[in-house]
């Protein structure tokens, strides 16, 4: 089974709250039609396989705040030692979801490397993610999203999604540039975390 991409990220934007969202390259595309809250988005465009990086500093220089990082599988294997450096500096704020669908959508549908063969979700858990979810099915996602958002982090989502019908064009990088400029007055601005508290 697998989940249509643009329902998953739709019941995510449904339950994030006054969450940090960082995005990149297939995720980013669906979220930009899809996000009620741009103000609060951190559009990466053109790092693939840095979204996990920032979603980590992020969290860790606001640790009041949620941070949702929507990764893609490709990205993900582009820079996999992340995980173990995030699961190292345990920010409990960050919730790192991984669209799987097995390819470099972005640059032309390229397979990515291991296929079916690699289980993301395993690699998390033996990095030392406390918190490990692995969903294929849109029903069971959306019943256990909101118990997913309120687990004490770092907590790793991978969804096994296809993308059906046409895919949004990527933002230009100059949006991106704007809105790390204005993201600290942002911050300061709205609530510090989601609308989910956390167990401490």
């Amino acid at each position: 089974m697998v989940i249509n991409s643009q329902d998953a990220a739709r019941a995510i934007s449904q339950r994030r709250g006054e969450a940090l969202v960082v995005a990149t390259m297939s995720a980013l595309r669906l979220w930009t039609t899809i996000s009620e809250r741009p103000e609060l988005d951190v559009p990466l465009t053109g790092c693939m396989g840095k979204a996990s990086s920032l979603g980590l500093g992020l969290a860790l220089a606001a640790p009041d705040r949620q941070v949702l990082v929507l990764d893609g599988d490709g990205s993900l294997l582009m820079n996999l030692g992340t995980l173990v450096t995030i699961a190292n500096k345990a920010p409990t704020n960050l919730a790192h979801f991984v669209f799987d669908d097995g390819a470099y959508t972005s640059i032309g549908d390229i397979p990515v490397p291991g296929g079916e063969k690699a289980n993301l979700a395993a690699m998390a858990k033996a990095a030392g993610y406390p918190a490990v979810y692995d969903f294929d099915n849109l029903e069971e996602l959306a019943t256990t999203l909101d118990e997913v958002l309120s687990v004490r982090g770092p907590v790793f989502i991978r969804l096994k999604v296809r993308h059906i019908g046409p895919m949004p064009p990527l933002p230009g990088i100059g949006r991106l540039k704007e809105l790390l400029h204005r993201l600290p007055s942002t911050l300061a601005a709205s609530p510090g975390r989601s609308l989910r508290s956390r167990p401490s």
